[in-house]
């Protein structure tokens, strides 16, 4: 959500499904907000959100404080989900708007991280691709020139360590490693692999550079552990098709539902990340 909206003057409906039985487009908990002219947030989409926006906007030239909506999605208002849902709708003065604004920020910086090691072409795909998800994206590169490419509104860090911000990251971060020197793949990886509390380790390659990043580990000086966590090559359940684009989106759609999975059943958990320089 932009801070643009809750910037605005103006009063807006703050719409939260507060019940949803069945099969519903969004969860119980999802809010969205409505003023005179714009929307922010998404309960659903279609008939329902049409109804609920209609709704609300008939509240604010009421100047109504509180209404409760409740709906069926089925063929009466052209909806075949077949699932009930109950709407509360809440009006914000400006004051109320812009602590809603700050709170939604607030929780925003606690979405989980994604770490991208290389602004290449994949790497830059990946950042835009994943900059419209509900995480914080880091881009990593030891060139600024890379870095200057990307256009996507994600953080950047240049950096001649790429493995110490692996260290820095916060538990249950996703790494994605792409740069352009294997070996330097190699360091990242098994940084991030003996962290011990990462949702998603995963380098981009083939099998043949995992047999190489296994044997490596074993001569290395480091104890990297068990490399099974590592997926390598990345995003490979979806298509052959290897320009940046594809791979990008098979691979933003492997880690978020790495990430989901992670804050649902709670198994990134916090663990003492490793000090010291590079492995090997």
């Amino acid at each position: 959500m932009s801070g643009s909206f809750f910037e605005t003057a103006g009063p807006a409906i703050r719409l939260e499904l507060v019940l949803a039985l069945g099969s519903t487009p969004r969860a119980a908990g999802t809010v969205m907000y409505v003023s005179a002219d714009r929307t922010e947030g998404t309960i659903g989409g279609g008939r329902l959100e049409f109804v609920a926006i209609e709704a609300a906007r008939e509240m604010l030239a009421a100047g109504s404080a509180e209404r409760r909506l409740e709906m069926p999605l089925g063929p009466e208002i052209g909806q075949c989900c077949g699932g009930y849902v109950a709407i509360s709708m809440l009006r914000l003065d400006a004051a109320m708007l812009a602590r809603e604004g700050e709170r939604l920020a607030a929780a925003r910086r606690n979405n989980p991280s994604i770490y991208i090691f290389g602004a290449g072409h994949v790497g830059r795909a990946l950042a835009a691709a994943t900059s419209l998800l509900p995480v914080r994206t880091v881009l990593v590169d030891e060139r600024e020139e890379q870095l200057a490419l990307c256009q996507a509104p994600v953080e950047q860090r240049l950096t001649p360590l790429p493995e110490a911000e692996v260290r820095g990251a916060p538990p249950g971060s996703a790494f994605v490693v792409l740069t352009h020197d294997h070996a330097l793949d190699f360091i990242i990886a098994a940084e991030a692999l003996m962290r011990g509390d990462a949702a998603y380790v995963g380098m981009i390659g083939s099998k043949t550079k995992r047999a190489s990043f296994e044997r490596w580990c074993a001569k290395s000086s480091a104890s990297v552990g068990d490399t099974a966590p590592l997926l390598c090559p990345i995003g490979s359940a979806g298509s052959d098709d290897k320009r940046p684009e594809v791979i990008a989106a098979f691979v933003a759609a492997e880690v978020i539902a790495r990430l989901t999975e992670a804050q649902a059943t709670g198994d990134a958990a916090p663990q003492q990340i490793r000090a010291g320089g590079r492995v090997g």
